[in-house]
């Protein structure tokens, strides 16, 4: 993302870390949850709180996530939470995540203003870990289109739009990188459509997160577009989500 995700975190949440709750885990092994229930052992919703980047205009309630009939509904709405105009749901795993392969299946929001993200975070925050992360970020003025970028350190500024040649809001379609220490490579479907190898600058190294959410941005009409609410529920849907470490050869979300 354009701005710096280390002011995205809540106060509740930099409370408790600066009370001594100790960070999660690294994860060893892989996972697949295809999402038929909320498995509170591996996720949990964000709850009570607005990030600390004002653009950001979403505060995140869990009960704008549904998880229902195969899959995970995150709805945003104008109802407004935690002193922003709009309320909507962010997943974020207990677990860090290092080197391996990260997979989601999902069906983006098409809608001026708006993004669908999925993708690795860790930052200061988190016993004062350095900001790294790797982006899935679906752009909703452009749902043809994906925009990809890491931040390392929290320089970010690598940000590559891929053309998909289909429209992400219509479908369900599987999207993963592959994080290794030499390269970040990024695939839709099974296809490799970018690869990074630090010639753009250093790649992360530190465990993160694994996060899916739905936000409005505020003030970021050249990049995001102008919001525009319908009137109604704007809707993401997510069916898998999937880690391997490296070398992993067990299953995957299907594309």
């Amino acid at each position: 993302m354009t701005p710096s995700r280390k002011q995205h975190l809540g106060t509740a949440l930099v409370a408790a870390l600066a009370l001594g709750v100790a960070a999660p885990a690294v994860a060893e092994t892989g996972f697949v949850d295809d999402l038929q229930t909320y498995d509170k052992s591996l996720w949990r919703k964000s709850d009570g709180w607005a990030n600390g980047w004002t653009k950001n205009d979403t505060g995140w309630v869990s009960r704008n996530i549904f998880i229902a009939e195969g899959r995970m509904a995150v709805s945003l709405t104008d109802e407004g939470a935690s002193g922003r105009t709009f309320a909507s749901g962010e997943y974020q795993s207990r677990r860090f995540f290092g080197y391996g392969r990260f997979e989601a299946r999902l069906k983006a929001v098409a809608a001026p203003g708006i993004v669908t993200g999925f993708f690795t975070y860790t930052g200061p925050t988190f016993d004062g870990a350095p900001h790294d992360e790797i982006d899935f970020e679906f752009l909703g003025k452009s749902p043809r289109k994906v925009q990809l970028n890491y931040y390392t350190n929290g320089i970010g500024g690598r940000e590559t739009m891929i053309d998909l040649g289909f429209d992400a809001s219509a479908d369900f379609h599987t999207y993963a990188f592959e994080w290794r220490p030499d390269s970040i490579r990024w695939f839709v479907d099974g296809r490799l459509v970018h690869e990074e190898t630090g010639e753009r600058g250093p790649l992360p190294s530190h465990p993160g997160k694994i996060f899916l959410h739905l936000w409005a941005g505020k003030g970021l009409d050249g990049w995001l577009g102008r919001v525009s609410y319908p009137g109604h529920p704007l809707v993401a849907e997510f069916d898998c989500v999937a880690f391997r470490p490296l070398e992993d050869t067990g299953p995957g979300c299907a594309p």
